[in-house]
C-alpha cells in the first residue's frame, strides 16, 4: 500500500514538472489549442510601440486587458477556421499583402537597427544646421516703421505733415492701412531688408538713422512712407541646446537614412 501510495506522488510531482514549463510558455488553452504567450509578448509590443510614437504612455486597464484580448482572437479565429474562411481567394490575398507589410517592417526596423545616429553624429548636423542659420557677414537688420495708405497723394500728404512736425506714430495709427502696425505706430520691429518686398528693401536700405522717404515708396500693397529707426550687424537667433533637440534630431537623421536606403533599393531592382 505504502509503494502504491509513493508510486502515485511521484508520478504527480512527475506530470507536474511537465505542466509547469507547458502553462509558463502558453496564455491559455482554448478548446484545448494552446495560446502561446510570444503572441501576448507581440501584442503588448505593438501597443507599446504605437504609444510611443504619439507619446503617450499604455494606460493601465489596458495592459490589464491583452490576455483577455489574445484569448477572444483565438476563439475567434477558431471559428472562422472552422467555417472554412482561410481558404477562401480573399482570405489568401489580405494574407499575402499583410505577409507583405510585416516582412517589410522587419526589413526597416533592421536597418534601423543596424544603423543607428550617434551622439556624435547628431552633434556634427546641429552645429552644421546652427552654421547655416548664421547670417552672412555684413548683413545688416533694420528697425524700422511704416505707413501704408492706397493713394500716391495721401503718402504725399503724409510726408509733407512729417515735415512740418507731424509725429509718425499719430499718424500711422490714424492712417495706416497696415492695422496690425499702424496699432503701435507703424513699428515693423527689427528685420533684414530681405524680409520685405524688394521696392520697400531697397528704399529701407537707402536711409539712414531717423530718416524717412522724402518720396512715397509703391509696391504691390500700396504706397509707403518709411522711417529707419535704427540698424545693426544681423545676428543669429538663439539656438536651442544641443541636448534639447538631440533626440529629434536623431529620429529625423534616422528617417532621412531610411528613405536614402530605400531610395538606393528601388534604383537597383530590375523592373521589367
Amino acid at each position: 500500500m505504502k509503494k502504491q501510495l509513493l508510486a502515485a506522488c511521484a508520478a504527480g510531482l512527475l506530470a507536474g514538472a511537465v505542466a509547469l514549463p507547458a502553462l509558463a510558455q502558453n496564455v491559455a488553452i482554448v478548446n484545448g489549442k494552446p495560446v502561446p504567450k510570444a503572441r501576448l509578448d507581440a501584442l503588448e509590443t505593438q501597443i507599446k510601440a504605437q504609444a510611443a510614437r504619439t507619446g503617450q504612455p499604455v494606460p493601465p486597464e489596458v495592459q490589464g486587458q491583452l490576455r483577455d484580448e489574445v484569448i477572444a482572437r483565438e476563439v475567434f479565429m477558431q471559428e472562422a477556421e472552422k467555417l472554412g474562411l482561410q481558404s477562401t481567394p480573399d482570405f489568401k490575398a489580405k494574407m499575402d499583402l499583410a505577409r507583405q507589410s510585416v516582412l517589410i517592417g522587419e526589413l526597416f526596423a533592421d536597418y534601423a537597427k543596424k544603423h543607428p545616429v550617434t551622439d556624435a553624429e547628431a552633434k556634427a548636423e546641429y552645429d552644421k544646421l546652427i552654421k547655416a542659420q548664421a547670417p552672412a557677414a555684413g548683413t545688416k537688420e533694420y528697425k524700422a516703421r511704416h505707413i501704408l495708405v492706397e493713394k500716391e497723394d495721401d503718402a504725399k500728404s503724409i510726408i509733407a505733415q512729417l515735415k512740418k512736425g507731424g509725429k509718425f506714430e499719430d499718424i500711422a495709427k490714424k492712417q495706416s492701412k497696415d492695422t496690425g502696425s499702424g496699432a503701435n505706430g507703424g513699428e515693423l520691429g527689427w528685420a533684414p531688408a530681405s524680409t520685405y518686398v524688394p521696392e520697400f528693401g531697397a528704399a529701407l536700405t537707402k536711409l539712414k538713422k531717423g530718416q524717412t522717404t522724402d518720396t512715397p515708396v509703391k509696391t504691390q500693397f500700396g504706397y509707403h512712407v518709411i522711417q529707419l529707426e535704427d540698424e545693426r550687424d544681423a545676428k543669429a537667433p538663439e539656438p536651442p541646446p544641443f541636448d534639447a533637440v538631440k533626440a529629434q534630431l536623431k529620429q529625423q537623421m534616422e528617417q532621412q537614412q531610411l528613405a536614402k536606403y530605400q531610395q538606393e533599393l528601388r534604383e537597383k531592382a530590375k523592373v521589367e
